[in-house]
């Protein structure tokens, strides 16, 4: 992958990491991009319902756009490292975009078969770019410092999480003055536009990164094949995101037994809010503890929490603990992506992104049909601290191996 020269600051900022050459233009669009994914979810959802009447179509046209979406993101993600952003991006840009105008059309025909609309969305959930992965592997090649690094993954972190919260809220406006199906096309515009900026970025068409001889490696992995540090950042956003999907749904049947539904919206802007500040904040910290022991330690911390949620006395009181819950959130994924950068050589970035990635979303999607077969079976206490175990067993199962490796493993991870 191509990169430019890096950039290092005796005090790195936030302002710091914008202020590298090119690095606006390429952040930009890459989240112009990642927009996309904010957007078609809720799209077609609410196209598939409205086209057919059926809230069961629109669950299964949603499932397998999601389910075809987390397994085939390594995929995606091998061919950029083997083919180069600029030769891989582009064709599953415009298959993509192509693929959700055909659902656009599609679902705005009442007439159309399901079947028909399972075989598009199976389709346009196969090749959506890997923006994200690919965006904190030019991260990690402009940057050696690796300070500077936790802070441009903190911020890229905590800017995809705002996407998430904006795409709705801009759904929300298009099915109100046009249609659902026209949030399909958008979206199919946004990722179109999106990444053909992004591959003619100078980052992206730069030579190669020039090592600083002073700056350490960060980890075997560099030197070679991937290390232990990828199998541990994949299984711990696994927990993450099962804690969370589940926690999710037990939010609404907690609201719900106590008759204050309007609490929902409040504890999911809660999280997302927490996740925001405790992201920045863990990016601008000079941490000294090496990189999978925060993972670790992080998400320990999100799963005793949450557990501890489900003892609340009231629904907004859940909101206050879901909110410190939050903080936890976007560390511990940035946390992910570091160990999973530090753990391989440059030819396997993107793909090592794209395997954090798919472990938290499949955590998340699996661990909320779980949770949906133990509400009502179980008082709600014990399915809080049910759904938060996954997150403590990776973390403890993960904390003691950390400590153990050698002293001069460790301290190539650490952040001084």
């Amino acid at each position: 992958m191509s990169v430019i020269s890096p950039v290092h600051s005796p005090a790195p900022t936030y302002a710091a990491v914008l202020r590298i050459p090119h690095a606006r233009r390429t952040f930009g669009a890459a989240l112009l991009g990642r927009l996309s994914y904010g957007v078609a979810p809720l799209s077609l959802v609410l196209s598939v319902k409205d086209g057919t009447g059926s809230y069961a179509a629109a669950g299964t046209v949603m499932a397998v756009f999601g389910l075809t979406g987390v397994l085939l993101s390594p995929a995606r993600a091998a061919l950029v490292d083997r083919f180069g952003p600029r030769r891989a991006l582009v064709p599953l840009a415009a298959g993509s975009a192509v693929l959700l105008v055909a659902l656009a059309v599609a679902t705005a025909r009442p007439a159309t078969p399901l079947v028909a609309l399972v075989a598009l969305a199976a389709a346009a959930g196969a090749l959506p770019p890997p923006l994200g992965p690919v965006s904190r592997a030019l991260w990690s090649g402009m940057l050696t410092d690796r300070n500077l690094l936790r802070r441009a993954y903190s911020l890229d972190t905590v800017a995809e999480e705002l996407l998430f919260v904006t795409g709705p809220l801009l759904v929300g406006l298009l099915v109100r003055y046009a249609s659902a199906p026209a949030g399909l096309a958008v979206s199919a515009g946004l990722v179109l536009t999106g990444t053909l900026a992004l591959v003619t970025s100078p980052v992206v068409r730069g030579g190669a990164v020039q090592q600083d001889p002073g700056t350490p490696e960060p980890a075997a992995g560099r030197r070679g094949g991937p290390g232990a540090g990828l199998p541990r950042a994949v299984a711990v956003a696994a927990g993450v995101g099962m804690c969370l999907g589940a926690v999710e749904l037990l939010v609404i049947a907690f609201a719900d037994a106590h008759h204050r539904p309007g609490a929902v919206p409040w504890a999911a802007a809660a999280l997302s809010a927490g996740s925001a500040v405790g992201g920045l904040v863990y990016g601008a910290v000079p941490w000294r503890v090496p990189t999978a022991v925060r993972l670790s330690a992080l998400a320990l911390g999100l799963g005793a929490v949450l557990a501890v949620a489900g003892l609340s006395p009231h629904p907004y009181a859940l909101v206050g603990w879901v909110a410190l819950g939050g903080l936890f959130v976007a560390p511990a994924l940035t946390s992910a992506y570091l160990l999973a950068d530090e753990s391989v050589g440059e030819e396997r970035r993107t793909r090592a992104g794209a395997w954090v990635n798919t472990a938290f979303n499949a955590g998340t999607t699996a661990a909320t049909a779980g949770a949906g077969l133990l509400v009502g079976r179980l008082p709600l206490p014990l399915c809080f601290a049910l759904a938060a175990l996954p997150a403590v067993l990776t973390a403890v199962g993960t904390l003691v191996p950390a400590r153990r490796r050698p002293a001069s493993v460790v301290g190539a991870e650490s952040l001084k």
